[in-house]
């Protein structure tokens, strides 16, 4: 007995171990992105001249977790003298808003078609829904950029909204919270004479939001942090989102552009911590009912 017993927590601890280690690994460099924001400018320059060099000094970067004097001078900087930071944050929070008001106006509805009504080819219907969602921008760009094209909306920020909105993922994430919904009550709530939208509003959306607040946030991580979508639409740079604005780092302003990353950091934090209770039940009833 004793030995089981030691064995079994000799597993608990490797798995604890293991545990830990992964989580390390997958936040450190978030970590190092957070301590380097504090470092002053001539201790970062120190750190990464060998990315911004020729070639003619040292190829390896010397990196040193902890700042010698930490500072938020570059946060300062970056809220006071850079206004521009401003203007690509407020786009960022604009497309995304946009985006995310749009999807549940359209997914949840279709999603509730799909969940709650039985009319024919309905699974063809959906079927080409999932194989909507599986396609990736690449294959869709050229078609959108045609459409946009035409209805003189490239380079503007409805050419980055209005694909997003009719985007089949979150049908099918609110879909499937729909069908967790079990039919005999939905039948009964009929019965008792509720309307359709009655049904929707007091039994679908209450009983479905864990998948709709799934979606809302999967969306937002997502859309907070798109490159490729604003990259192939908008060429003014006022009109740019928060995500191509970070990538462009100088050798004098890393400093800044790590304390921008912190920035844009907090929101997909905060909206993960805030939904991460409705997110694992949105995927656990998507599993379930895959």
């Amino acid at each position: 007995m004793k030995k089981e017993r030691t064995g079994t927590r000799v597993k608990r601890a490797g798995k604890s171990f293991a545990a830990l280690l992964v989580a390390v690994i997958v936040c450190m460099p978030v970590v190092i992105v957070v301590l380097g924001s504090l470092k002053s400018g001539n201790e970062l320059s120190d750190s990464l001249r060998p990315v911004f060099s020729d070639g003619s000094t040292d190829t390896y970067i010397r990196w040193k977790l902890l700042a010698l004097y930490p500072t938020l001078r570059h946060y300062i900087r970056l809220f006071i003298w850079t206004p521009d930071f401003f203007v690509v944050f407020w786009n960022s929070v604009k497309i995304v808003a946009c985006i995310l008001a749009g999807q549940l106006l359209i997914a949840v509805p279709a999603a509730w078609a799909f969940a709650a009504f039985t009319w024919k080819r309905k699974r063809l219907v959906f079927t080409l829904y999932v194989v909507l969602m599986l396609l990736p921008f690449q294959v869709t760009m050229l078609p959108s950029y045609l459409v946009m094209n035409r209805l003189h909306l490239f380079n503007t920020h409805a050419a980055v909204i209005l694909p997003a909105v009719f985007s089949t993922f979150p049908v099918f994430m609110v879909y499937r919270g729909f069908t967790a919904i079990p039919k005999e009550l939905l039948d009964a709530a009929r019965v008792e004479g509720a309307g359709e939208a009655a049904v929707f509003w007091e039994i679908g959306i209450p009983l479905g939001s864990p998948g709709i607040l799934s979606a809302a946030v999967l969306g937002f991580l997502d859309y907070w942090n798109m490159i490729e979508q604003p990259l192939a639409f908008l060429k003014e740079k006022t009109l740019w989102p928060l995500s191509l604005y970070l990538p462009q780092v100088q050798a004098g302003h890393a400093g800044i552009s790590l304390a921008a990353c912190v920035t844009a950091l907090v929101p997909a934090a905060l909206v993960f911590l805030l939904g991460q209770d409705y997110l694992e039940q949105g995927i656990t009833a998507a599993g379930l009912k895959a």
